[in-house]
């Protein structure tokens, strides 16, 4: 049987920038909060820069990059100005995810079965310039197979849903949830694609996923940004780590259900 996978962290600073925005000025840092995660055990940063600068600035993505020691993954719409600044900033891994600038945050997954011709030449600028690339989207077979069909070699499944109608009780939707992601990463895997994970996870959730060996990164941001109000970010990411942690043993064991 092969070794499962070290299980990343990516944690995502972008609502340490939205505290920062909300009154101007320099405080609270997020490259600050990016330093502070990686000391407590994070295997990298994730920064989304929006169209609209709601959060993460330009500045913000050329410190991160010049003064952090672990790797940056952008998160950014799939537009030519974001490309641009991709291929300026030269991070080391670009998430694409879809943007409409009425939402509060990142909602539902990137349709790249209906935009493979928009996607690809974009993808191959950045692979092109040794940016790993990742699609941020649904656990839905045709968007799985799409994102292995216009080359992109990483994506990030949306675990919204699921994470959604675990918090509301939904026990019905979160099971059907839980099944359509456990069938989409073994699909994605079988395609030859590495498989990350995102958008509302918590200490529980994450360590119910980190019990799917096919997943490799969980990329988790306003859920440690809020539990870091109580408890400080140094705390919240090393108890993340831990649920983790226990997840992947439970992977290691063969159990891969809630």
């Amino acid at each position: 049987m092969p070794a499962i996978p070290h299980l990343r962290l990516g944690v995502n600073i972008d609502h340490v920038a939205t505290i920062r925005n909300a009154r101007g000025g320099r405080h609270p840092d997020p490259v600050r909060a990016a330093k502070l995660a990686i000391a407590a055990g994070a295997d990298g940063v994730t920064a989304h820069l929006r169209e609209d600068r709601r959060h993460i600035s330009d500045d913000d993505i050329a410190r991160l990059k010049a003064e952090i020691a672990k790797p940056l993954n952008l998160e950014m719409a799939a537009t030519a100005e974001m490309v641009a600044i991709a291929l300026r900033t030269h991070p080391n891994a670009a998430c694409l995810v879809p943007e409409r600038r009425a939402e509060r945050t990142t909602e539902g997954g990137l349709d790249v079965a209906g935009g493979r011709a928009d996607l690809a030449p974009k993808i191959g600028e950045l692979r092109g310039a040794n940016i790993r690339v990742s699609l941020f989207i649904a656990a839905d077979p045709s968007q799985i197979e799409a994102a292995a069909a216009v080359g992109a070699p990483v994506i990030e499944i949306h675990t919204g849903a699921w994470c959604h109608a675990l918090a509301d009780g939904n026990a019905g939707l979160a099971d059907s949830e839980w099944r359509r992601i456990r069938e989409g990463v073994r699909l994605a895997k079988s395609l030859g694609l590495e498989v990350h994970a995102g958008h509302g996870l918590d200490y529980a959730s994450a360590e119910t996923i980190a019990a799917l060996p096919e997943i490799v990164e969980l990329n988790i941001g306003h859920f440690l940004v809020g539990e870091a109000v109580f408890v400080g970010l140094d705390e919240t990411i090393k108890t993340m780590r831990h649920a983790m942690m226990r997840g992947r043993a439970r992977a290691t064991a063969g159990e891969n259900r809630p």
